[in-house]
């Protein structure tokens, strides 16, 4: 793992440590519906329902959820436009487009190896 090839890590940033704020913060962008988030918004900005319709499968409450957490996290920007009803649209922060580019690499991972996984699958029995 990547966090052994850290050496003086503050606590705060140690992922192997339980309380740290690294793992925290790992564990909140590390879920599907986070990663499938930043994937939709790319260089986009959308609204809600855009997001909902692009992010197929996913809850209003886990939509709203996830965006919460992005929002506190600083990857994505929240802006509401005062009309009736109220406009809201959400697009990602320059750490959120870092991060993009690592989700980007997971994507392509998955495609590539994809058959490999399948074909594992079905000799472990399903």
């Amino acid at each position: 793992m990547v966090t052994k090839q850290l050496r003086d890590v503050p606590e705060h940033a140690d992922l192997r440590r339980a309380d740290s704020l690294a793992r925290e913060i790992f564990s909140d962008v590390a879920n599907k519906w986070a990663l499938l988030i930043i994937e939709a918004l790319g260089e986009r900005t959308l609204r809600f329902s855009e997001l909902r319709d692009e992010v197929e499968g996913v809850s209003h409450k886990m939509l709203t959820q996830n965006l919460r957490m992005l929002e506190r996290n600083g990857l994505v920007d929240r802006t509401v436009h005062p009309t009736v009803p109220p406009k809201v649209e959400y697009t990602l922060t320059e750490p959120g487009r870092a991060l993009r580019a690592t989700v980007d690499l997971i994507c392509g991972w998955t495609h590539q190896y994809l058959g490999h996984i399948e074909a594992a699958r079905g000799r472990f029995g399903g």
